[in-house]
């Protein structure tokens, strides 16, 4: 797993990027037309500066106010926050139609953004669902990542079929609102290999359907190479980005789990990926997740045991997101 891979073998390794094709105006779109060519690494030169906008995931630090959590989250340089909007969220769903234009509100007074929201939703008849998007859709947010749904291994593929039509469900209901749904592959549900819910989402208008993609979660899924190819599967509905990392540990004989750990100290590709990235038209929000132990300040989610301890999980933040920032300028010319 410590296979080193680089940029080109990866370019070379996703035709997407070689051939793609850009989604509608207005939505994210997919890899246009860098390719390697002459036998040189040709397609160093970015597109142009990143334009996504580079979010703390609210779950860590429950204990902020809104604009505590602005001011934390600009004082670490973020430009957007990725708010919760579930039960034990920073907005709970049955106050969501009087709080979200509240929270956006702080947020955005201190000149940072709410490109996305995570949410709990499954599908379009979930009592909760159609005051979210309607209150999101009112402040202009434009990204909304759903829950994640289960297998009971009893029938693997009628239960991915029956999670495909509540899903399309929500996806078309998020679409009359303008709202963007990124599925989040995640060990543990549908998707964390991410063919399975390739299969419920390739078939949906890709102007509001398509992944939010967690390079941590496909290299656990997928090892060596598997990430390579989830990569290559999901660039050309690209919504979001979930950013972390992670390292094999032994856990018992024969017994290996995957332990979270600060952003660059895992096994995740950033580099190579983010270099890729940089060749495409991807301009979603990248969010930071901060879901490693932090001894003596957040527990193994990476949540702030206290409100004392907030400054120490902040910190942590901002130093996963100057890690990231220093990939997006190796890679990007300019952010």
């Amino acid at each position: 797993m410590s296979e080193n891979i680089s940029r080109r073998e990866f370019l070379q390794s996703t035709p997407v990027v070689a051939g793609g094709f850009a989604l509608a105006a207005g939505v994210s779109k997919a890899i246009p037309d860098a390719r390697p060519c002459g036998g040189e690494d040709t397609a160093a030169t970015a597109r142009g500066p990143f334009r996504g906008t580079l979010c703390l995931f609210s779950k860590p630090v429950p204990q902020l106010s809104w604009p505590e959590l602005a001011e934390s989250a600009k004082r670490a340089g973020f430009g957007g926050i990725d708010l919760t909007v579930r039960a034990g969220g920073h907005v709970l769903p049955e106050r969501v139609t009087t709080d979200l234009p509240q929270a956006v509100a702080a947020i955005r007074g201190a000149g940072i953004e709410v490109p996305m929201i995570t949410t709990e939703l499954l599908a379009a008849d979930d009592p909760a669902a159609e005051p979210i998007l309607s209150a999101a859709s009112k402040v202009s947010i434009p990204f909304l990542k759903p829950g994640y749904y289960h297998y009971k291994f009893v029938n693997v593929l009628a239960e991915l079929e029956e999670a495909g039509r509540r899903f399309g469900g929500l996806v078309e209901l998020a679409g009359r609102h303008g709202i963007q749904v990124g599925y989040h592959n995640h060990d543990g549900y549908m998707g964390a290999p991410t063919w399975d819910m390739a299969r419920v989402i390739e078939p949906l208008d890709p102007r509001w359907c398509g992944y939010y993609f967690d390079l941590s979660q496909a290299t656990t899924e997928g090892g060596v190479g598997g990430w390579k190819i989830a990569a290559n599967l999901v660039m050309p509905r690209l919504k979001m980005i979930a950013a972390k990392d992670f390292v094999w540990k032994q856990a018992g004989e024969h017994h290996w789990e995957a332990e979270n750990v600060p952003l660059g100290q895992g096994m995740s590709h950033w580099k190579d990926f983010v270099q890729t990235l940089a060749q495409s038209d991807f301009d979603g929000p990248i969010t930071i997740h901060e879901e490693y132990s932090i001894p003596g300040a957040s527990d193994s989610q990476g949540i702030a045991l206290s409100r004392e301890k907030v400054p120490k999980v902040m910190a942590a933040a901002k130093t996963d997101l100057d890690y990231l920032k220093s990939l997006i300028r190796e890679s990007y010319s300019a952010i």
